[in-house]
């Protein structure tokens, strides 16, 4: 059994959208950034120029998360 003094009491905070805006753009651009390099960038026709160091790191992943790539 708990005592009245002992039970723990959440507080509401009012957070202003001026601070959590910067993070949802980062996470939003750091979540489309990880979508291409996993789902999308298929060397040959890379953003990063004609490597396919990128898409050999990732290439288990694309198939594990579905992602088609031959």
């Amino acid at each position: 059994m708990t005592t009245a003094g002992a039970v723990a009491r959440a507080k509401a905070t009012a957070v202003p959208a001026s601070e959590t805006l910067p993070w949802l753009i980062s996470a939003v651009l750091v979540g489309l950034a990880l979508y291409y390099v996993v789902g999308i960038d298929q060397g040959a026709v890379s953003v990063f120029g004609d490597t396919t160091v990128l898409h050999e790191l990732v290439h288990d992943a694309r198939h594990f998360l579905g992602f088609p790539c031959h």
